[in-house]
Protein backbone atom coordinates (compact mmCIF):
# COMPACT_ATOMS: atom_id res chain seq x y z
CA UNK A 1 0.00 0.00 0.00
CA UNK A 2 1.77 3.32 -1.04
CA UNK A 3 2.33 6.47 1.58
CA UNK A 4 -0.77 8.30 0.10
CA UNK A 5 -3.17 5.90 0.96
CA UNK A 6 -1.74 5.01 4.12
CA UNK A 7 -2.02 9.50 4.94
CA UNK A 8 -5.45 8.77 3.59
CA UNK A 9 -6.95 6.24 5.14
CA UNK A 10 -5.60 7.65 8.36
CA UNK A 11 -7.01 10.80 7.88
CA UNK A 12 -9.98 12.00 9.97
CA UNK A 13 -13.25 11.80 9.21
CA UNK A 14 -14.70 15.15 8.50
CA UNK A 15 -18.29 15.85 10.34
CA UNK A 16 -21.05 17.88 9.40
CA UNK A 17 -20.17 20.22 12.52
CA UNK A 18 -17.10 20.29 10.69
CA UNK A 19 -18.49 21.81 7.20
CA UNK A 20 -20.76 24.10 10.05
CA UNK A 21 -17.76 25.41 11.44
CA UNK A 22 -16.09 26.31 8.33
CA UNK A 23 -19.25 27.90 6.68
CA UNK A 24 -19.28 30.26 10.05
CA UNK A 25 -15.96 31.73 9.36
CA UNK A 26 -16.31 32.13 5.48
CA UNK A 27 -19.34 34.23 6.66
CA UNK A 28 -17.72 37.63 7.56
CA UNK A 29 -20.68 38.58 9.39
CA UNK A 30 -20.56 35.40 11.79
CA UNK A 31 -16.29 36.74 12.22
CA UNK A 32 -17.50 40.76 13.60
CA UNK A 33 -20.72 38.93 15.80
CA UNK A 34 -17.67 36.82 17.49
CA UNK A 35 -15.70 39.96 17.62
CA UNK A 36 -18.31 41.66 19.07
CA UNK A 37 -19.23 39.07 21.74
CA UNK A 38 -15.38 38.31 22.95
CA UNK A 39 -14.94 42.21 23.15
CA UNK A 40 -12.03 41.71 20.45
CA UNK A 41 -9.99 44.72 19.87
CA UNK A 42 -9.22 44.99 15.67
CA UNK A 43 -6.51 46.96 14.49
CA UNK A 44 -7.74 49.20 11.38
CA UNK A 45 -7.25 52.37 9.31
CA UNK A 46 -9.83 55.11 8.85
CA UNK A 47 -10.52 54.95 4.65
CA UNK A 48 -13.34 57.87 5.18
CA UNK A 49 -14.85 60.88 6.46
CA UNK A 50 -18.63 60.66 6.52
CA UNK A 51 -21.46 62.80 7.96
CA UNK A 52 -21.08 61.87 11.90
CA UNK A 53 -18.19 59.66 12.34
CA UNK A 54 -15.54 57.53 10.06
CA UNK A 55 -15.62 54.36 8.09
CA UNK A 56 -13.17 51.26 8.62
CA UNK A 57 -12.93 48.02 7.10
CA UNK A 58 -13.18 44.78 9.08
CA UNK A 59 -13.25 41.33 7.22
CA UNK A 60 -14.11 43.25 4.40
CA UNK A 61 -17.26 44.83 5.67
CA UNK A 62 -18.00 48.87 5.83
CA UNK A 63 -17.78 49.79 9.56
CA UNK A 64 -19.13 53.15 10.36
CA UNK A 65 -17.56 54.63 13.85
CA UNK A 66 -20.30 57.64 15.22
CA UNK A 67 -17.51 61.22 15.77
CA UNK A 68 -18.43 60.28 19.60
CA UNK A 69 -16.63 57.45 19.73
CA UNK A 70 -13.36 58.27 17.94
CA UNK A 71 -11.96 59.89 21.15
CA UNK A 72 -12.67 60.56 24.33
CA UNK A 73 -13.30 64.13 24.16
CA UNK A 74 -14.85 66.45 21.44
CA UNK A 75 -13.31 66.48 18.02
CA UNK A 76 -13.30 69.24 15.62
CA UNK A 77 -12.06 68.29 12.26
CA UNK A 78 -12.92 64.80 11.86
CA UNK A 79 -10.45 64.74 8.59
CA UNK A 80 -7.71 64.37 11.59
CA UNK A 81 -8.49 61.13 11.06
CA UNK A 82 -8.55 59.92 7.46
CA UNK A 83 -6.00 57.04 6.90
CA UNK A 84 -5.02 56.90 10.91
CA UNK A 85 -4.27 53.67 11.82
CA UNK A 86 -6.59 52.92 15.24
CA UNK A 87 -7.85 50.38 17.42
CA UNK A 88 -12.10 49.72 17.83
CA UNK A 89 -13.94 47.01 18.84
CA UNK A 90 -17.45 45.81 17.00
CA UNK A 91 -20.39 47.21 18.81
CA UNK A 92 -23.47 46.53 16.94
CA UNK A 93 -23.96 43.84 14.17
CA UNK A 94 -27.27 43.75 11.80
CA UNK A 95 -26.79 41.59 8.91
CA UNK A 96 -30.01 42.15 7.98
CA UNK A 97 -29.47 45.86 7.67
CA UNK A 98 -26.63 45.62 6.67
CA UNK A 99 -25.37 47.53 9.88
CA UNK A 100 -21.60 47.36 11.51
CA UNK A 101 -21.31 49.42 13.74
CA UNK A 102 -17.91 50.41 15.92
CA UNK A 103 -16.14 52.25 18.66
CA UNK A 104 -12.69 53.15 19.46
CA UNK A 105 -13.92 54.96 23.17
CA UNK A 106 -13.97 51.76 25.13
CA UNK A 107 -10.11 50.98 24.34
CA UNK A 108 -9.12 54.43 24.59
CA UNK A 109 -10.73 54.67 28.52
CA UNK A 110 -9.27 51.22 29.44
CA UNK A 111 -5.79 52.62 28.69
CA UNK A 112 -6.81 55.92 30.58
CA UNK A 113 -7.31 53.82 33.58
CA UNK A 114 -4.59 52.28 33.47
CA UNK A 115 -1.82 55.13 32.87
CA UNK A 116 -3.87 56.59 35.95
CA UNK A 117 -3.04 54.06 38.33
CA UNK A 118 0.28 53.15 37.19
CA UNK A 119 0.62 57.42 38.16
CA UNK A 120 -1.20 56.06 41.13
CA UNK A 121 1.24 53.61 42.02
CA UNK A 122 3.96 55.99 41.93
CA UNK A 123 2.56 58.61 44.49
CA UNK A 124 4.84 58.54 47.88
CA UNK A 125 2.82 59.76 50.56
CA UNK A 126 5.08 62.48 52.70
CA UNK A 127 6.11 64.11 48.81
CA UNK A 128 5.84 67.70 48.00
CA UNK A 129 4.55 68.27 45.12
CA UNK A 130 3.63 71.87 43.01
CA UNK A 131 0.16 71.57 41.41
CA UNK A 132 -2.26 74.57 40.24
CA UNK A 133 -6.01 75.27 42.12
CA UNK A 134 -8.75 73.71 39.40
CA UNK A 135 -11.93 74.12 41.36
CA UNK A 136 -12.88 75.35 44.74
CA UNK A 137 -15.76 73.54 47.03
CA UNK A 138 -16.91 74.39 50.41
CA UNK A 139 -15.10 71.61 51.42
CA UNK A 140 -11.72 72.18 50.10
CA UNK A 141 -9.89 72.52 47.29
CA UNK A 142 -8.85 69.93 44.09
CA UNK A 143 -5.62 71.06 42.91
CA UNK A 144 -3.98 69.38 39.53
CA UNK A 145 -0.59 68.02 40.12
CA UNK A 146 2.74 68.32 37.98
CA UNK A 147 1.92 65.02 36.68
CA UNK A 148 -1.85 64.93 36.14
CA UNK A 149 -3.31 63.87 38.61
CA UNK A 150 -5.64 65.89 41.20
CA UNK A 151 -5.55 65.70 44.96
CA UNK A 152 -8.10 67.07 47.68
CA UNK A 153 -7.32 69.70 50.36
CA UNK A 154 -9.26 69.43 52.77
CA UNK A 155 -10.40 73.25 54.07
CA UNK A 156 -9.17 71.81 57.84
CA UNK A 157 -5.86 71.75 55.77
CA UNK A 158 -5.33 74.79 54.19
CA UNK A 159 -3.97 76.82 56.60
CA UNK A 160 -2.95 76.80 60.46
CA UNK A 161 -5.12 80.06 61.17
CA UNK A 162 -9.24 79.06 60.58
CA UNK A 163 -10.60 79.21 57.44
CA UNK A 164 -14.04 79.42 57.08
CA UNK A 165 -14.53 78.72 53.21
CA UNK A 166 -11.23 77.75 50.60
CA UNK A 167 -12.60 80.91 48.72
CA UNK A 168 -11.42 83.53 51.36
CA UNK A 169 -7.76 82.45 50.49
CA UNK A 170 -7.77 80.47 47.30
CA UNK A 171 -8.85 81.47 43.58
CA UNK A 172 -8.85 78.95 40.74
CA UNK A 173 -5.84 78.45 38.83
CA UNK A 174 -3.41 79.79 42.08
CA UNK A 175 -0.27 78.07 41.54
CA UNK A 176 0.66 75.59 45.20
CA UNK A 177 3.07 73.46 46.90
CA UNK A 178 1.24 70.55 48.85
CA UNK A 179 2.15 67.93 50.97
CA UNK A 180 0.88 64.24 50.25
CA UNK A 181 -0.64 63.15 53.71
CA UNK A 182 -2.75 60.25 51.96
CA UNK A 183 -4.14 58.26 49.84
CA UNK A 184 -7.21 55.74 50.04
CA UNK A 185 -8.84 54.31 47.21
CA UNK A 186 -6.80 56.21 44.39
CA UNK A 187 -7.89 59.47 46.20
CA UNK A 188 -4.85 61.59 47.18
CA UNK A 189 -4.97 63.91 50.03
CA UNK A 190 -2.76 66.89 49.89
CA UNK A 191 -2.27 69.46 52.67
CA UNK A 192 -1.09 73.42 52.73
CA UNK A 193 -0.97 73.40 56.33
CA UNK A 194 1.53 71.04 56.75
CA UNK A 195 3.83 73.00 55.09
CA UNK A 196 3.31 76.35 57.42
CA UNK A 197 6.28 77.05 59.30
CA UNK A 198 4.65 77.20 63.21
CA UNK A 199 4.00 80.18 64.82
CA UNK A 200 6.17 80.96 67.17
CA UNK A 201 3.81 82.03 70.22
CA UNK A 202 2.30 78.42 69.49
CA UNK A 203 5.84 77.30 70.76
CA UNK A 204 6.34 79.11 73.65
CA UNK A 205 4.69 77.19 76.59
CA UNK A 206 3.74 78.85 79.98
CA UNK A 207 3.79 77.04 83.06
CA UNK A 208 1.14 78.54 85.20
CA UNK A 209 1.80 77.47 88.96
CA UNK A 210 -1.05 74.95 90.36
CA UNK A 211 -3.55 77.15 92.61
CA UNK A 212 -3.31 74.73 96.34
CA UNK A 213 1.18 76.21 95.74
CA UNK A 214 0.40 79.96 95.51
CA UNK A 215 0.04 81.73 99.05
CA UNK A 216 -2.03 84.71 99.83
CA UNK A 217 -1.60 85.01 103.31
CA UNK A 218 0.85 87.29 105.21
CA UNK A 219 1.92 84.08 107.26
CA UNK A 220 2.94 82.61 103.58
CA UNK A 221 5.09 85.37 102.93
CA UNK A 222 7.17 85.28 105.51
CA UNK A 223 7.45 81.79 107.28
CA UNK A 224 10.53 81.26 105.89
CA UNK A 225 12.18 84.40 107.00
CA UNK A 226 14.20 83.69 110.03
CA UNK A 227 14.78 86.59 112.16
Amino acid sequence: MSEELLQEENRPEETMADYEEHFDDANPWNVVQRCMENKTTLPVKVEGIVNGGAIAMVEGLRGFIPASRLSLSYIEDLETYLLKDIEVRVIEVNQAENRLVLSAREILREKEKKAMEEKIARVKVGSVVKGKVESLQTYGAFVRLEDGLSGLVHVSQISRKRVKSPKDVLSVGDEVTVKIIGLKDGKISLSMKALEERDEEEDIKVEIPKSENIGTSLGDLFKNIKL
